[in-house]
């Protein structure tokens, strides 16, 4: 995926995606309160230092004791015990997931990069193998106003063939490739779980918290 950040990233953004952050990690601590969690894993880490928000839910996670981090960027973060640098759409092996595998996963505001919905259900199906206990995916919801990547209200809610081929137009080719930007409605998440027994538990204005126990 390599470094995938917003254009134009104000202060102003900034503190709005921070604050939505903060309140999944409040959710997701007092949730994880009554339950044993040892270790937690990181899709989609990124390498940068840059913004404040970057790899947020993860550092904020409370009452863990190992971190572990799964990106296709180079992580020199210090934070994480342990690391592999694979893309979580591709296979996995049997050592890769046996060493991986945690308590908890994460993954956020990953999934609408990873490419086609075929890809999605991939990274999905990955997660859940590396899962013990839960795991937990976040997405910016398609139909908010506000598109947070390229700051351009209401265009995303096009078709995404026309979306695209007018990003295109105003030279913004990198977000109109669907390798790079998929973004996704909640039928989007359904259809994608439609076989498994889990549901979205928690609904946070422009962005997707889903929340999965592994039975």
């Amino acid at each position: 995926m390599n470094k995938i950040y917003a254009i134009n990233n104000f202060n102003l953004t900034s503190s709005i995606v921070k604050k939505k952050r903060q309140e999944m990690c409040n959710l997701i601590n007092d949730y994880l309160d009554k339950y044993e969690i040892l270790d937690a894993l990181d899709i989609g880490t990124t390498n940068d230092f840059d913004f404040k928000f970057s790899n947020y839910l993860i550092k904020n996670l409370k009452n863990i004791s190992i971190y572990k981090s799964i990106s296709d960027q180079k992580i020199t973060d210090n934070f994480f015990s342990k690391i592999l640098q694979k893309s979580i759409r591709d296979d996995f092996t049997f050592d890769e997931i046996d060493r991986m595998k945690s308590d908890l996963v994460l993954s956020n505001a990953t999934i609408e990069h990873v490419g086609s919905f075929t890809n999605q259900i991939k990274m999905i199906n990955n997660m859940i193998n590396l899962s013990k206990k839960f795991f937990i995916i976040t997405t910016p919801n398609r139909f908010h106003p506000i598109e947070f990547h390229t700051k351009i209200p209401f265009l995303h809610w096009l078709p995404k063939i026309f979306y695209r081929k007018i990003l295109k137009s105003v030279n913004l080719n990198y977000f109109a490739k669907e390798e790079n930007l998929n973004l996704l409605a909640e039928k989007d998440i359904r259809l994608a779980f439609k076989q498994l027994v889990f549901k979205i538990i928690k609904y946070l204005k422009f962005i997707y918290l889903v929340w999965f126990q592994i039975l």
